[in-house]
């Protein structure tokens, strides 16, 4: 099995990663490296998503695989290992201390009338072309901010269900909850989130004043666009939507996944640190002992 399939999508085979547990416990240290390096991708961009600044998300991605790593002897072969993996980390993504950005962004109402204060400035022709990055960096950081206007559990509940698709029956697992309740959660965060696009996003509704466009001087000086290092439109990137297919995209759209496309279109980031991550979860002292490394 490849090291970078989708551990979210339903014909994810499990069986190899249980042999890479039991090799790993058996002091193979390749074997457990393979592990780690097959779902951080996962744990860091929905750890992006959940908190919006990348340093902040590599951090969590580290704590939990801690986290998992030098609980790995609990684990029971004949149950879920996606299942274990998944519910150690969104539990960790609920209990952790809010960080910055979640301290920043905290309201609908707040971000509203934070766009509002932006003003807006049209783009020559020229400029268009010029700030095109700019632009598409300045959509994905606003609908990125949208998040942290939902709460943790609505937010764990939008990124699974919404974002990365995942099936009801595995989010539902994961988050140890019924699927009903799952569908009912994921039901009113789509509502709280769509309601303000509605109101507010040009995006979705052409009778809103507030465009990507029109803000993005705005928000390069007001620091939430980084003209020196963007921070969401880097090319290289793939984009959630090419990982977390679940239907056939060539079918005609519901308004509801016209909605979701948005924020699946927005990158699945792998250029993050990885080997310094890896190399602070291999030289951490508990786990050293753990498996004798």
């Amino acid at each position: 099995m490849e090291k970078n399939q989708n551990p979210f999508k339903e014909n994810y085979l499990e069986q190899s990663d249980k042999e890479l547990v039991s090799s790993s416990l058996s002091g193979d240290k390749q074997a457990l490296t393979t592990l780690i390096e097959r779902h951080q991708p996962y744990i860091y961009n929905v750890a992006w998503k959940m908190v919006l600044a990348p340093d902040d998300a590599w951090d969590i991605t580290q704590e939990v695989l801690i986290k998992v790593v030098t609980n790995l002897s609990k684990f029971r072969q004949e149950s879920s290992f996606r299942t274990w993996i998944y519910r150690i980390t969104v539990n960790h993504f609920l209990k952790t201390n809010k960080r910055k950005m979640e301290q920043v962004m905290t309201t609908f109402e707040a971000l509203g009338e934070e766009l509002d204060s932006i003003p807006n400035q049209e783009l020559t022709e020229t400029e268009q072309f010029e700030l095109k990055e700019f632009v598409e960096d300045a959509k994905i950081g606003c609908m990125s901010g949208m998040l942290l206007c939902l709460s943790r559990e609505q937010r764990l509940v939008f990124i699974l269900g919404e974002i990365f698709e995942v099936n009801h029956s595995i989010a539902s697992e994961i988050l140890e909850i019924s699927k009903d309740n799952f569908r009912q959660k994921l039901t009113r965060a789509r509502k709280d989130m769509y309601n303000f696009m509605n109101q507010k996003c040009g995006l979705v509704n052409q009778n809103n004043p507030c465009r990507c466009s029109k803000k993005t001087k705005g928000f390069i000086e007001a620091g939430w666009v980084n003209a020196q290092n963007l921070q969401f439109n880097i090319d290289h990137r793939q984009k959630i939507t090419n990982l977390s297919l679940q239907k056939d995209k060539k079918l005609q759209r519901t308004m509801q996944e016209e909605y979701a496309q948005l924020f699946q279109e927005h990158p699945f980031r792998e250029d993050f640190d990885k080997d310094s991550l890896i190399k602070g979860i291999l030289d951490n002292q508990q786990i050293k002992e753990i498996f004798e490394l």
